[in-house]
């Protein structure tokens, strides 16, 4: 049974999780509003993905050895308490430039392990040959989270002000909690010991390939999440939020309409399609003036989102046993929050340099470059 009583209330767990998430897209306005540059921007956003992926080997280790739902809860009270550290922090942002990214990389291990935590869970209790249906649909509930993080966020900073904003985020991250705390564990290590250490499933040849890969798709997400608001803010477009709306739409009308296609003709086969439009989107930003390309672009890489992550996913946990699908997860999860760190801090370099437009191009070229990856590795990859 796909749609279980466990499924569904971790989804609802999922979505206040991601909308506390979704709340941090509009963070680099509170940046600039204190003085940041683009590489600030860049540097700052990174720094929320660097403890996750310096902590993943431990995390993913975590995830395998207490259980996925304890994990979960333990990284919803990080999520809870961490965005009221955020208030401390007034003035120009040289007076607490430090402090503020110890801040963004504690917030950032929280978010990693609800991450790793919420998708293995996910894939204990789905049917196998509903695995891409499964990690789609559930998906879809951080999609719609990360679409109204943003949009009540903007709303939020307009009327009343950061301190407000930050204060919304920590209720979101409490509502996750309080929904997963009577889930019953998918999957218990009873000996308590794992079956293999993170770094030797890491090596297999299948997970290098699923690392690289994920890792191009993180650094194509650095650059929705982090750059598109303070260049449309720069374009000047009135509401920034019409991209992630369009962004999350497009991906969750793809998991209704394509939810079973990748389980019916393979995941290999969708992946360097996904990757091409995703790809195509993010360039598109280079000739935005207005809404509608803001509209469009957004469109069209949730379609490529919409795809791409589910079907990674399933390609990495298809066919392997329990005991060390946190780790497996934790090798996902990993790249893609290793590619928005470096995504993160490089194309906010880059935008330094050559503007907003070569930001996204190079964005777009890092999507682009998955597929010969794909092509060369997939027939490696059972």
């Amino acid at each position: 049974m796909l749609y279980s009583p466990s499924f569904l209330m971790m989804s609802i767990a999922n979505l206040f999780t991601t909308a506390s998430l979704g709340c941090f897209f509009l963070f680099p306005l509170f940046i600039t509003g204190h003085g940041g540059t683009k590489a600030d921007i860049g540097i700052f956003m990174g720094a929320f993905t660097l403890s996750s992926v310096l902590c993943r080997p431990w995390i993913a280790d975590m995830v395998d050895r207490i259980g996925r739902r304890r994990s979960y809860g333990v990284g919803c009270i990080i999520m809870l308490f961490l965005p009221f550290t955020y208030l401390l922090f007034t003035g120009e942002l040289s007076s607490f430039y430090l402090a503020l990214i110890l801040v963004r990389i504690l917030h950032g291990v929280g978010l990693a392990i609800c991450f790793t935590a919420a998708f293995t869970y996910v894939t204990d209790i789905v049917p196998s040959d509903r695995l891409n249906e499964g990690i789609g649909m559930f998906g879809v509930t951080g999609l719609t989270g990360m679409a109204l993080g943003p949009v009540f966020a903007e709303i939020i900073i307009q009327k009343y002000g950061f301190s407000a904003f930050f204060l919304f985020s920590s209720a979101m991250a409490a509502l996750g909690f309080l929904f997963q705390l009577r889930l019953p564990e998918s999957f218990t290590n009873i000996n308590k010991e794992p079956a293999s250490s993170f770094f030797t499933v890491f090596k297999r040849r299948k997970f290098l390939i699923i690392f690289s890969l994920a890792l191009l798709f993180g650094m194509g997400l650095s650059a929705s999440g982090g750059f598109v608001a303070p260049y449309a803010r720069e374009k000047h477009i009135a509401f920034v939020s019409v991209y992630y709306i369009c962004y999350s739409g497009a991906a969750v009308l793809t998991r209704f309409m394509g939810g079973r296609l990748a389980d019916r003709v393979g995941e290999g086969r969708i992946i360097p399609y996904a990757m091409l439009l995703t790809g195509a989107g993010l360039l598109m930003l280079i000739f935005l003036k207005g809404n509608p390309v803001l509209m469009v672009s957004g469109f069209m890489t949730g379609c490529g989102h919409g795809f791409l992550f589910p079907c990674l996913n399933a390609l990495a946990v298809r066919d392997e046993p329990l005991p060390i699908r946190g780790k497996i997860n934790g090798i996902f999860t990993g790249g893609i929050d290793g590619g928005v760190l470096v995504g993160s801090v490089a194309l906010g370099y880059v935008g330094e340099w050559g503007g907003f437009q070569a930001l996204f191009l190079a964005a777009g070229i890092c999507l682009l470059a998955g597929i010969p990856v794909l092509r060369g590795g997939t027939r490696e990859v059972p």
